[in-house]
């Protein structure tokens, strides 16, 4: 999910964001617009009252799935959205080994 979307959905704006976080609306949306690092994200997660992980869930998956599971093994990153895929995810990491 787009990290603006969340901050409108818990009830901010960009401006107040920007402000809490001691910084500009431009520069928060010029930061998102980028890669922002996981140092911003939790900035912002912080100030809205949310985890950083919220940023990561697919709209698709938030009430269609079994789980939300995001893995990284050995520098390579997994998700699995049902309890298949996630077995599947756990075999080719074995195999991988």
């Amino acid at each position: 999910m787009e990290v603006k979307t969340i901050i409108k959905q818990k009830g901010f704006s960009m401006e107040s964001v920007a402000k809490k976080m001691g910084i500009t609306r431009v520069t928060l949306a010029q930061n998102l617009s980028r890669n922002p690092t996981v140092g911003t994200l939790q900035r912002i997660a912080d100030v809205i009252g949310c985890k950083v992980g919220d940023f990561f869930i697919d709209d698709i998956n938030i009430d269609n799935s079994e789980l939300t599971a995001l893995i990284q093994h050995k520098g390579d990153f997994y998700k699995a959205t049902t309890i298949e895929e996630l077995e599947k995810v756990i075999e080719k990491i074995k195999t991988k080994g």
